[in-house]
């Protein structure tokens, strides 16, 4: 082979580098990379690994050709055992290769050459050298990935020379293993997963209010009371990492170039080691580890020298854990209602001649971040670190919009951008979607040339209170691989059709890899009316996420279904029933399974009154909902709007049913979602009467409590009977006075959310 032709098409693609939107173009030749590359030729041939294949690697690069060859062997059987490279263009070999004598890649830069001959990695660094191994992964057939050997392939590369650098440096995810554990094996698993995507840096969410998940042996209580939770049945959940986990997490990110930071909260989202060591609280507690999601008021107490003894002692050991240059403090959501009426607090605020609490907070993230400094690190926390005064080299990452990212590089300080309305994966993809992600722009317009270089990068945010780890991937795929294109390659042109279509081919390759991934957009919307000549519902389907099949199913009856366009479903609903939307790709289900209910009884259609006043925030469209026969939703901020509220009142109401009827049974339906101070009532008391006038009890039900329970529940509560004879039918409902002193928002106003009054 001759080495001037390579060197020579090399330096051309740096002429003649395909830009982003001609790379899109390229579907046609199979190429489909994710991100995609910052130029890339494609010329005539091709090369094909064999069992005879060698990986030869310079005096340097003797990890990642162990890594290749470990990556490759599964799926082709092939054990191709790395060797030392003689310096000689061999045929039928890969090459991996650092050019140590120049910079023109910088850190992570690579170029990438295949002809029909040999393949040729070269890169600045290590961490180069691996991202082009990433791409020629991804160059081969999809089944590459597989676990097990695959017979009758040919495992062919295309003939390409690849130019590629990222655009910005912190390509990131936030795993949140504090509201739900996470186990060791699915956090080495999520690190593949982002080295296969060029990320580089694994945010570990590990301190809460709900959860302390990291040993520090100074402190043992802090993972034998603070990493687990006991709900009110009894319940216990939790779990922690020992330091030899955190070790090995660590080792094993560092073997796939990536870096661990992370996050021990302070001053806020601290209620876990509260409930350990509660003389470091402004009040004394005592305290239990929450249950629930939100903000507590609760926080480290800022006057009392004993906190920042225990802070300097916790991250003492934790700095030995992680060797990145980065400590991520938190820093948001810290109320100051306690500091306000704490007195080591407020003489404090005397003794440092700070203004108040916020310069309180500033005061506390400035002394930790000098010890931490002392320990050879810097600190990144959440945009509220602004508030009260930066500390002096704190880098800002900006979560509640980019106004915190352009204030922090105004003043010269270094930001990451993720803001809620692009990178906040925990959000249902009804709110971001695909499109949404790849639009994001994460560099602020107002920032000038100087100060966009302080913008680091991204980074995807995955919290967790409604997403256990079987529900992670769902939330993060197919919408981290739009983060991925965005702050790697930063096309200034961006086709979203394209990018689209390569994640369409991309699924094959995230099916290998054991992704359960989500949907794309909001999927269909539905329509349901009611037909009073025919006594039916009419319903319509018209699905909007494009290249997936829609699937419709019943669980009492079968349904009728007729598609009267390529994306537009009808069908009635004459019975009552429960109906189950949800889709596939080929034999694959992807997303959540949407279903929604229709009751057919007695009260259906018939007036009701109403004793106290619904929100108007909350109407379900008017009082006629609670009889109109359409179940609740599986959310009660669901844009279908079936779930009527009632704020900081209880709920009355008589139902006319026109005529007497007998019956046998009274019902209606409930939603809770105790962190959001929607609960299930105290107590539901039922009667019935004959003219209006006089009337009977029918039973009433004790709701026993469950308000320490985090997840959202539907449920319906009601009486069974005995042949009831009555036309007219009074519910009361008792609401809560108000929210417990344990809650997040203590003492504040609840809400009863009811669907639907059912008379059978």
């Amino acid at each position: 082979v001759n080495m001037k032709k390579i060197i020579f098409t090399v330096l051309a693609v740096f002429v003649l580098g395909v830009n982003h939107l001609m790379y899109s173009q390229m579907l046609g030749s199979n190429i489909n990379l994710i991100p995609s590359p910052k130029s890339i030729v494609i010329n005539d041939g091709s090369f094909t690994l064999t069992n005879q294949t060698k990986i030869y690697f310079d005096q340097y690069s003797r990890k990642v050709a162990d890594y290749l060859s470990e990556v490759i062997k599964p799926a082709t059987g092939f054990d191709l055992k790395p060797e030392i490279w003689n310096g000689m263009m061999e045929t039928n070999s890969i090459i991996l290769s650092l050019k140590t004598k120049t910079n023109e890649y910088g850190k992570e830069g690579y170029t990438l050459v295949i002809n029909p001959f040999n393949v040729l990695i070269e890169a600045n660094e290590l961490n180069g050298l691996f991202y082009g191994v990433q791409t020629l992964r991804q160059l081969f057939d999809p089944y590459i990935n597989s676990i097990v050997k695959v017979e009758g392939i040919d495992w062919i590369l295309p003939a390409v020379v690849v130019y590629d650098k990222p655009e910005f440096e912190w390509r990131a995810l936030n795993l949140d293993c504090c509201r739900h554990f996470m186990e060791k094996d699915f956090v080495k698993r999520y690190i593949d997963l982002l080295a296969y995507h060029k990320f580089n840096t694994l945010h570990w969410h590990l301190t809460e209010d709900q959860a302390w998940r990291i040993e520090i042996k100074k402190y043992p209580e802090l993972t034998k009371k603070g990493a687990y939770r006991t709900y009110e049945d009894g319940t216990v959940y939790g779990g922690y990492y020992t330091q030899e986990d955190v070790k090995e997490i660590v080792e094993y990110a560092a073997s796939r170039f990536i870096n661990v930071v992370p996050e021990i909260e302070m001053p806020g989202h601290s209620l876990a080691a509260l409930s350990c060591f509660p003389e470091i609280s402004c009040t004394g507690g005592p305290f239990d580890v929450g249950t629930l999601w939100g903000i507590y008021s609760d926080i480290y107490c800022a006057g009392n020298e004993k906190t920042f003894q225990f802070l300097e002692d916790v991250i003492s050991e934790v700095v030995e854990l992680f060797p990145g240059k980065y400590i991520h403090i938190g820093g948001d959501e810290a109320p100051k209602v306690r500091w306000q009426n704490c007195p080591k607090c407020q003489q404090r605020i005397k003794d440092e001649n700070l203004k108040d609490e916020n310069e309180l907070q500033s005061y506390f993230v400035k002394r930790m971040e000098k010890f931490i400094n002392s320990k050879g690190k810097k600190i990144v926390g959440w945009d509220e670190i602004l508030e009260g005064g930066l500390a002096p080299e704190a880098t800002v990452q900006s979560w509640r919009g980019l106004k915190g990212a352009i204030e922090a590089a105004k003043m010269g300080h270094d930001v990451i951008v993720s803001p809620t309305t692009n990178c906040y994966f925990d959000y249902p993809v009804e709110t971001t979607d695909l499109r949404k992600v790849y639009y994001f722009d994460p560099v602020p317009e107002e920032l000038s040339f100087d100060e966009r270089k302080h913008v680091l990068g991204s980074e995807g945010l995955m919290w967790t209170e409604y997403a256990p780890q079987q529900f992670v991937d769902d939330r993060l795929f197919p919408r981290m691989l739009a983060l991925i294109e965005v702050i790697w390659n930063y096309p200034q042109e961006r086709d979203f059709e394209s990018f689209r279509q390569r994640v369409q081919n991309h699924y094959r390759r995230l099916d290998l890899l054991d992704v359960n991934y989500g949907l794309e957009t909001k999927p269909f919307e539905i329509t349901k009316t009611f037909n009073p000549s025919k006594n039916i519902y009419d319903i319509k389907v018209t699905q909007l996420q494009k290249d997936i099949d829609l699937r419709i199913g019943s669980f009492v009856s079968e349904l009728m279904i007729n598609k009267i366009s390529e994306n537009e479903f009808q069908f009635e609903i004459d019975k009552t029933n429960l109906v189950n939307i949800f889709f596939q790709k080929g034999e694959k289900k992807v997303g959540k399974t949407y279903a929604f209910g229709i009751s057919f009884n007695k009260a259906n259609r018939k007036p009701v009154k109403l004793s106290y006043p619904y929100s108007e925030k909350y109407s379900a469209g008017g009082i006629e909902a609670l009889t109109d026969g359409i179940r609740g939703s599986d959310s009660f901020r669901g844009g279908d709007n079936t779930w009527q509220g009632y704020y900081g009142t209880d709920f009355e109401a008589i139902v006319d049913l026109e005529k007497p009827y007998t019956f046998n049974k009274i019902s209606l339906g409930f939603f809770q979602a105790s962190s959001s101070l929607v609960f299930f009532p105290q107590y539901i008391e039922f009667y019935t009467s004959v003219d209006g006038n006089e009337y009977e009890s029918a039973g009433k039900v004790e709701i026993p409590s469950s308000l320490k329970d985090p997840d959202w529940i539907q449920r319906d509560f009601g009486v069974q009977l005995n042949d009831t004879y009555a036309r007219y039918i009074k519910i009361f409902v008792k609401n809560y006075d108000e929210a417990p002193k344990w809650h997040p928002i203590a003492f504040g106003k609840t809400w009863l959310m009811i669907d639907e009054i059912i008379v059978e």
